[in-house]
Parts: C-alpha cells; sequence; structure tokens
C-alpha cells in the first residue's frame, strides 16, 4: 500500500538545549496537526547574551505527516 505525506518546516526554541528546542517544536505542532510521522533538524542557532552565555537554542527542522484518506 503507498502512502502520501506532506512536509512542513518549523522553527523550536528553548532555554534548555536543542533536543527541547525540537521537541518543543513537535509538541506544539501535534496539537493542530495529526499524524505526525518524522522530523529531520535542518539547521541548529543559538542566542548569546552580552556576558557570553548561550541563552536560547533555535533548531529548524522538516516534519511530515501522512496525508489520510477521507
Amino acid at each position: 500500500m503507498s502512502s502520501t505525506y506532506k512536509m512542513i518546516r518549523l522553527v523550536g526554541t528553548s532555554a534548555t538545549s536543542f533536543e527541547d528546542a525540537v521537541q518543543s517544536a513537535i509538541t506544539e505542532a501535534s496539537h493542530s496537526l495529526k499524524g505526525l510521522n518524522w522530523f529531520e533538524v535542518k539547521e541548529q542557532h543559538g542566542k548569546i547574551n552580552e556576558q557570553g552565555k548561550v541563552v536560547e537554542w533555535q533548531v529548524v527542522l522538516d516534519v511530515a505527516f501522512k496525508i489520510m484518506k477521507t
């Protein structure tokens, strides 16, 4: 049986880690998108404050979900 997937791009942020930024983006997306199936991290970035401390982790990820037949 063949399947079709829709892919979208998300940006997640966290004050804790890259992993938490990914989880945050997927959790938020799952509130309005059903059938999330896989993700791929495309970019990782961070924000540094004036004291030289990392204060935010950012990820850009592609997420796919299966197109459901009606």
